[in-house]
């Protein structure tokens, strides 16, 4: 695979304006990344700034928190497919798998998965606030509920991907699902640890500069 499709090049902090989202697709279809991840309110804008491309509309469900109902998190999965989004970035319940309450962290995931059908599902576990048994368990609850990746982080919280826990979640999935690494990933090292530990896709917002990093090294 091409170094530049493992990337989603992504926006989703909360003072992003359309302009800014406009620039990010158009830097997405330059570099030819594997998507654009940004908020769903922007659905429909990356959807129509990327249509006649391969590249996805990635769009982020229940974040940063997650800590909303099932139920808004599949309807808000729902409205983004609507709109046209291609892959979905869901946040667990972190609050329910420290508890203990593995059935409503599945139920949580199911009922996104079952909003999304058809489209890639991403699992957000937020491997910072997690020990590593919650990382494992929060994994194998993803697989169970037929996820398509699991993912390290949002960004937006106490710390971002690391390249122990890639290898311990993709330890955990094998070959039944793929990682992506996102959070704090902003070098071309970085990026090549991540991968080396096994992930197969990367959030992240510096991609430019990783990629042209990438291609000096490989001239």
């Amino acid at each position: 695979m091409k170094f530049e499709k493992y990337f989603d090049h992504t926006l989703l902090k909360a003072d992003a304006t359309e302009e800014q989202i406009e620039k990010v697709c158009q830097e997405a279809i330059e570099m030819n990344c594997a998507s654009v991840c940004v908020n769903s309110a922007y659905t429909s804008l990356i959807a129509e700034k990327l249509a006649n491309t391969d590249i996805a509309k990635c769009v982020v469900v229940g974040f940063p928190l997650g800590a909303m109902s099932s139920k808004a998190k599949a309807y808000e999965a729902e409205c983004a497919v609507a709109d046209g989004a291609d892959e979905i970035d869901m946040v667990i319940n972190v609050g329910a798998l420290k508890a203990g309450n593995t059935d409503l962290v599945f139920e949580d995931i199911k009922q996104v998965r079952e909003a999304c059908k058809g489209k890639i599902l991403k699992v957000i576990i937020e491997t910072c606030l997690l020990s590593d048994e919650e990382k494992i368990k929060a994994c194998q609850l993803a697989l169970k509920a037929h996820a398509d990746f699991v993912k390290t982080s949002t960004g937006f919280s106490t710390g971002g991907a690391k390249v122990e826990d890639v290898r311990l979640m993709k330890k955990t999935v094998g070959n039944q699902a793929k990682v992506k690494a996102s959070g704090g990933i902003r070098d071309y090292k970085t990026a090549c640890e991540m991968l080396e530990a096994g992930a197969e896709r990367l959030g992240t917002s510096a991609t430019r500069a990783i990629i042209e990093a990438y291609k000096a090294e490989n001239k």
